[in-house]
C-alpha cells in the first residue's frame, strides 16, 4: 500500500479541495499519512496570493525530498496554474496540475514512477468552466464546505481570476447533500468557503442569501451546531444577510470583510466596488444588531502610489473603525495584472514598516475586543490541542480560547467563562457544567 502526504498552502477553500483529493486516494486504497511522515507520494495544494507564497511552495517540495529523496511529488493549485513551467523546473517535482485538472491525479497516473521530466497539466483557464465540489473532514473540527469557486471581479492587484477563472457555484441540492454528509460525521462547525462568496448564484437559481436560509432551516444537518461565513466583499455584505445571521441560532456572529484601503483614491486604482463609506456602514449595521459580533478585515500595504499620506489615513481608518482584527497583506507584484505596470512603486522597507505598524494595531483591536468579554460565559467549540498541556477553541464570537488539555472536550461545546488574556493573546478559560452538553 503505497502512503501519500498532503500540504496545503493559502486559503481555507484550499483546505476544503485538499481533504477531497485526500479522500480520493484513500478510496483507491492509498494510506494517507501525515506531511511529516515518510510518504511514497506528495501532494502539494498551492497559493499563489503573494510572491512569498510562491517561495513557501520551493520550500515544501525541499522538505517532501529531504523526507524520500525518491518519492512522487504533485504540485497543484493556483501557482501551478499560473506558473506551470517554472514549478515543473523546480528539482524532484514529477507532476504539475493546474485549476482544472487538479482532481484529475489518480486518472493521468497510474504507477507513481519518477520519470527525467516533470509532467504538466494546465487547461486554459478560460476554458474551465465547471464546478467541483470539495469539503474537508477529518483534518481539523471544523470543516470548510466549497460552495462558490472562481471571480469575475477585476481587481487590479490580484491573481484569482487568472488561477481559479470565472465565478461558478455548486447547486444547492448538493450543497445541502455535502452537508449532510459532515452532519452525518458529527461535524459540530462548517466554514462555507469559495473565492467570493457574496457572488454565489450566477449559474445557479438563487443568492447566497438562499443558500445560508437553506442550511439554516435543513433539518438533516441538525448535528452542526455552527455555520460561519469564511469571507464576504462589503459590497455583498447586504442588510438583509447581516440581520439574518442576527436572527439565526446557527449562523455565528463573525464576519470577515475585505478592506485592502482605508483611502478612497486607492480603493479606485485597486478597482474595487465600494468606498470606505460603504464599509462603515457594513460595520455599523452589523454592531447595531449584534454588538458582541466579531469582524475581520484584510487589508493591503504598499499598493503602487500609495504614499505615507494614504497610508495614514488608512490607519488612521481602521484605528477608528469598530472592527476585532486584520489580515495584513504586504503588496506583492504580481505579473499579468493592472497594478504590474503602475507607477509610484513603495520601497519595500516602507511596505514592511507599514505592515508592522497594522500588525501592532491588530493585535491592539484583537486584545481590546478579547477584553470586553472577559468575565462572560460563552459557548466555546473545543478543537484540539494547540501543545502537550494545552488544547484550544473559539467562541460563538470568534475569541480565542485556551485550556488544560481534556480529550473529553475535543470537538465538544461547552460554556467557559473568559478569565484572562493570557500573554500570547489568547483568553484562558474555565470550563462549566461540561457533563451538561456531552451528546
Amino acid at each position: 500500500m503505497k502512503r501519500v502526504a498532503f500540504y496545503t498552502l493559502g486559503c481555507k477553500l484550499n483546505f476544503s479541495e485538499t481533504s477531497t483529493i485526500g479522500r480520493q486516494f484513500v478510496q483507491a486504497g492509498f494510506d494517507k499519512v501525515a506531511f511529516e511522515d515518510v510518504a511514497d507520494i506528495y501532494v502539494i495544494n498551492t497559493c499563489s496570493v503573494t510572491e512569498n507564497a510562491n517561495r513557501k511552495c520551493r520550500n515544501v517540495v525541499r522538505q517532501a525530498l529531504g523526507k524520500n529523496a525518491n518519492a512522487y511529488v504533485i504540485v497543484v493549485g493556483c501557482y501551478a496554474q499560473l506558473k506551470p513551467q517554472e514549478i515543473a523546473d523546480i528539482p524532484g517535482v514529477d507532476m504539475v496540475l493546474g485549476a482544472g485538472d487538479k482532481f484529475r491525479i489518480l486518472e493521468l497516473v497510474k504507477d507513481f514512477e519518477k520519470e527525467d521530466n516533470a509532467c504538466v497539466y494546465n487547461s486554459n483557464i478560460h476554458d474551465v468552466g465547471s464546478f467541483i465540489d470539495a469539503y474537508s473532514m477529518g483534518d481539523r473540527t471544523r470543516a470548510f464546505l466549497k460552495i462558490q469557486d472562481g471571480c469575475d471581479y477585476k481587481c487590479t492587484f490580484c491573481t484569482i481570476p487568472l488561477a481559479r477563472g470565472r465565478s461558478r457555484s455548486d447547486s444547492l441540492d448538493n450543497i445541502l447533500k455535502n452537508a449532510r454528509e459532515l452532519s452525518d460525521q458529527g461535524i459540530k462547525e462548517v466554514v462555507l468557503t469559495g473565492v467570493n462568496i457574496g457572488d454565489y448564484g450566477k449559474d445557479q437559481p438563487g443568492q447566497f442569501i438562499d443558500v445560508i436560509r437553506a442550511l439554516d432551516a435543513a433539518p438533516m444537518t441538525k448535528a452542526i451546531q455552527r455555520f460561519r461565513i469564511s469571507s464576504i466583499e462589503p459590497n455583498l455584505c447586504s442588510d438583509e444577510v447581516i440581520d439574518f445571521v442576527a436572527g439565526s441560532q446557527r449562523f455565528m456572529p463573525h464576519f470577515h470583510m475585505p478592506l485592502q484601503s482605508g483611502n478612497n483614491e486607492l480603493l479606485g486604482k485597486m478597482r474595487r466596488r465600494y468606498r470606505r463609506e460603504l464599509y462603515v456602514e457594513r460595520v455599523a449595521h452589523i454592531k447595531s444588531v449584534m454588538p458582541h459580533a466579531c469582524i475581520g478585515v484584510d487589508v493591503i500595504v504598499g499598493f503602487p502610489g500609495e504614499t505615507e499620506a494614504h497610508f495614514l489615513d488608512t490607519y488612521n481608518f481602521l484605528n477608528e473603525l469598530d472592527v476585532s482584527y486584520l489580515h495584513v497583506f504586504t503588496y506583492s507584484e504580481r505579473e499579468n495584472t493592472l497594478a504590474w505596470d503602475m507607477e509610484g512603486k513603495v520601497p519595500m522597507a516602507d511596505r514592511h514598516r507599514r505592515s508592522k505598524m497594522l500588525r501592532i494595531l491588530s493585535d491592539k483591536k484583537r486584545r481590546h475586543f478579547y477584553e470586553q468579554y472577559l468575565g462572560e460565559t460563552r459557548p466555546v467549540l473545543f478543537e484540539g490541542k494547540s501543545d502537550s498541556r494545552l488544547m484550544q477553541g473559539f467562541t460563538d464570537n470568534y475569541v480565542k480560547v485556551v485550556t488544560a488539555t481534556d480529550p473529553n472536550l475535543i470537538n465538544q461545546i461547552v460554556p467557559c467563562e473568559l478569565r484572562e488574556v493570557n500573554p500570547q493573546g489568547l483568553v484562558d478559560v474555565g470550563v462549566n457544567n461540561f457533563e451538561l452538553l456531552i451528546d
